[in-house]
């Protein structure tokens, strides 16, 4: 039985990873900054499958290099998706891109190291529309402008660190390469597995379905549901015309943020906003917030995404997305009832 390690197994998609993982026969070694953590994960991953003693943990820290070497023995692939998220603007960027570069790098080097075969690392649309306005399309050979004077920490975290990857895998010099796959996805939702609410994604559910958020910004994008996130990474490790390529995993149709709204809205949730805050509003309040300084790269913007190699390669088509809202809604409401 193939071993493949996951970074980042406590994070919402590195969960999925694991049950998609399991279910297609892999045996998962998963990576947590603290090894407390796994009595959750081994609770919520039983509920969808029983791993039997194809499921062990490891402890690893982006900014560390002890145990890379260790945690990846065994191992014929590696799904690198352990990297720090937030919407609102840090004071200090590095605090973002720090150990998303630098922990890519120690997983692509240790990887190296060990004679894995293929890594497929998780970045994000967002190192493909960074610093662009207005209507940004976006696909497979799109980046982010980073000299743009717009483009905030986390799109430069994701853009650089998958700028990185791709720089050590085209540098090999050795005649046995590593293999390297890309995973673009957009903003993420859909259900949790260990009921763990604290991801962006998840948390915007419940703020919206518990009525806190009075109003939407006036953003539209491709959207991800993290089970699609999960299924392609996991097809990916094996797919030979997978190598060396990066795929966009995401809706086909642009969605705006009241739109979730609306679905929500349709279907009981009485608490949900549909209202959108003048944008002129949410640009003078990013003056005196950190959170809505991290919404100015979405406002007014339309991102628009080329997802045809992604549908050929992998014959596969996104869920629905009104059914990735719902089915995010019923989630969250089983836990916060």
């Amino acid at each position: 039985m193939k071993k493949v390690l996951v970074t980042g197994i406590s994070g919402f998609v590195g969960q999925h990873c694991a049950v998609e993982l399991l279910k297609k026969g892999f045996a998962v070694r998963g990576s947590l900054r603290n090894l407390s953590k796994s009595d959750e994960i081994i609770n919520g991953i039983k509920k969808e499958i029983d791993p039997k003693d194809n499921l062990e943990f490891c402890e690893l820290d982006l900014m560390n290099d002890l145990g890379w070497d260790q945690a990846m023995e065994g191992c014929t692939y590696i799904l690198h998706i352990a990297s720090p998220f937030v919407v609102k603007e840090p004071k200090d960027e590095s605090e973002l891109i720090k150990p998303a570069v630098e922990g890519t790098l120690r997983a692509l080097k240790a990887a190296k190291k060990a004679g894995v075969k293929r890594v497929v690392l998780t970045s994000s649309t967002a190192a493909m529309q960074g610093g662009q306005t207005g209507i940004i399309k976006i696909g497979p050979n799109s980046w982010s402008n980073l000299d743009a004077n717009n483009i905030t920490a986390y799109f430069k975290s994701k853009t650089l660190a998958e700028k990185k990857a791709w720089e050590f895998i085209n540098n090999q010099t050795s005649d046995t390469k590593l293999e390297l796959v890309v995973i673009n996805p957009g903003p993420i939702y859909g259900p949790t597995i260990t009921g763990n609410l604290h991801n962006e994604a998840m948390d915007f559910i419940k703020k919206l379905i518990t009525g806190k958020i009075p109003m939407l910004p006036h953003a539209d994008s491709v959207m991800s549901d993290v089970r699609d996130v999960a299924a392609i990474h996991v097809a990916a490790l094996e797919n030979e015309k997978a190598n060396g390529k990066r795929f966009i995993v995401t809706t086909e149709k642009t969605y705006a943020m009241v739109e979730i709204a609306k679905i929500l809205k349709s279907k009981g949730y009485e608490k949900v906003s549909t209202h959108l805050a003048p944008t002129f509003l949410l640009k003078f309040m990013a003056k005196f917030s950190n959170e809505a300084k991290g919404m100015l790269p979405f406002l007014g913007n339309t991102v628009i995404a080329d997802i045809t190699d992604t549908m050929n390669t992998f014959h596969w088509k996104p869920i629905p997305f009104e059914k990735t809202i719902i089915d995010s809604a019923k989630s969250v409401e089983m836990i916060i009832a």
